[in-house]
């Protein structure tokens, strides 16, 4: 017997309420690859079309790779997307958390529409003109921060996908940058390229060691 699933789904409740007290447009925005050994940070805006919303949004982590591919197909045709995309030189000298609000604050700027209010997803909000509000867990609960973490996730797997061909053998097709078992055995093999964070401590014990501990 299938059981249902009963896990509390993203919906669309929060930005109804606040579109008739007249915040509209609304933007929900989320990142990926804060945690990664290598390579960028990414983060989506996304203005959700009320009348187009696509079915089955939900936390880019609860989907795999082929649903996430069709709901980012979904997402850029019917709403109002725009990417940040904070570079390893960038999350190096300002740190991760400094790297992913400017990444955050660069995607709200880019939308083609100014929202009079922003969902963040989290408990830090990037410094922008118009009104925030943050949510942790947001991407479970916002229906417009999961479709953000979506377009973000997709974005940042398939720069690395591309990444991967000018460093061959690390496994960043596969991996992404996350520390796996692949990837540190990479590191241990190759050494660290150009696309690591020398901020991040396992990098740091990889340069100064010559390997991974």
């Amino acid at each position: 017997m299938k059981i249902a699933d009963s896990r509390i789904k993203p919906t669309f409740e929060l930005e109804a309420a606040e579109h008739v007290l007249g915040a509209r447009p609304i933007a929900g925005v989320d990142e990926a690859g804060r945690g990664p050994w290598a390579g960028p940070v990414v983060a989506a805006a996304v203005i959700l079309n009320p009348d187009k919303i696509p079915a089955n949004i939900d936390d880019s982590k609860m989907l795999d790779e082929d649903s996430r591919a069709f709901l980012y197909r979904r997402i850029m045709k019917v709403a109002i997307v725009a990417v940040g995309v904070a570079d390893v030189d960038r999350i190096d000298r300002d740190n991760i958390l400094g790297a992913t609000l400017w990444a955050m604050a660069e995607a709200i700027s880019q939308l083609a529409e100014k929202p009079k209010l922003v969902l963040v997803d989290g408990n830090k909000a990037p410094r922008v003109a118009m009104q925030t509000r943050t949510i942790v867990k947001g991407d479970t609960k916002c229906l417009s921060i999961a479709a953000a973490s979506i377009i973000a996730k997709v974005t940042r797997d398939r720069i690395m996908m591309q990444v991967a061909r000018d460093y061959p053998g690390y496994g960043f097709e596969r991996h992404k940058g996350y520390g796996t078992p692949e990837h540190q055995s990479a590191i241990d093999k190759l050494g660290v390229c150009p696309l690591h964070r020398r901020s991040f401590k396992p990098v740091q014990l990889a340069l100064g060691l010559g390997a991974l501990v």
